[in-house]
């Protein structure tokens, strides 16, 4: 179960004020400086709970996987409006009018949430404190992928973002949790909390025939993802974005960076539930 006292997750001192994130997506990062370290991501409609105001930044915990950081208030609203939908799409832009031509807000990634204000035009939704966004780019709040495995591939080229959960850039563990997020599974935030507390391990998982579409393969601070028994889906400082490349070909090549594979876990999809490592709380 997680060590609840880790820096990243401990719940700050204090009272926490609820607010809600209604930039396109939010940095949350370890220091209260505009180029502090990104320790994180949250995107829009995400919930936080804000526990210290130091000029512009607030320190803040996630409610989505308890992570713990520094976010510039701008990005915040309050109070928290309920959600209607989530983007299924990549990445879409939130326009100021039910208008492809009209001025882009900004921009939304893959499982962003939204309230919807009841307005409708056509095949556009009017979406508080965003704007207006295509039902096509749009689902329910229970529909669930299936695959991670195919969700992730979604990501492939895109850039190498430390602490990066968005379409633009994300890291190798942010990958992991977009991807099984969208399946309904909230998985922990880095590498080593997912190699904790992810799913199961694959005690045999050198044997021929024990690996699966969708296992996690794990390194000492490094995740990926199968997409096949022998194809390796990850973010990666060495193609400096997501590819995918030969299992072996991987291992043989990180071993001089960061040393063998140090565990292989399965994660069942149960989606919609909260995962056995948040109820520890």
């Amino acid at each position: 179960m997680p060590d609840f006292n880790d820096a990243r997750l401990k719940r700050p001192d204090g009272v926490g004020i609820g607010f809600q994130v209604t930039a396109g997506v939010a940095a949350i990062r370890e220091t209260q400086a505009a180029d502090g370290r990104l320790g994180t991501q949250a995107l829009h409609g995400e919930l936080l709970d804000v526990f210290l105001e130091d000029g512009e930044f607030g320190l803040c915990q996630l409610r989505r996987d308890r992570y713990v950081g520094w976010v510039n208030m701008d990005a915040l609203s309050a109070p928290a409006l309920p959600v209607t939908h989530k983007v299924s799409a990549l990445r879409t832009y939130c326009f100021s009018e039910p208008d492809l031509k009209s001025a882009p807000r900004f921009m939304l990634c893959l499982g962003a949430r939204v309230a919807a204000t009841g307005r409708t035009d056509g095949p556009w939704v009017e979406c508080a404190r965003a704007g207006w966004v295509h039902t096509r780019h749009l689902a329910a709040l229970e529909a669930f992928e299936t695959d991670p495995a195919r969700v992730a591939e979604r990501y492939l080229e895109t850039p190498y973002l430390w602490g990066g959960r968005e379409s633009l850039g994300l890291d190798c563990s942010g990958l992991v949790q977009q991807a099984f997020e969208a399946c309904g599974v909230i998985l922990p935030r880095d590498s080593d909390m997912q190699a904790a507390w992810a799913g199961e391990p694959v005690a045999d998982w050198r044997a021929p025939g024990a690996l699966r579409r969708g296992d996690l393969v794990f390194w000492e601070g490094h995740a990926g993802l199968l997409t096949a028994p022998d194809t390796l889906l990850h973010a990666n400082a060495f193609h400096l974005g997501v590819a995918r490349e030969p299992l072996a070909a991987a291992i043989d090549r990180l071993r001089s960076v960061v040393g063998e594979v140090t565990g292989v876990r399965r994660v069942a999809l149960q989606p919609g539930g909260t995962p056995d490592w948040l109820k520890a709380v």
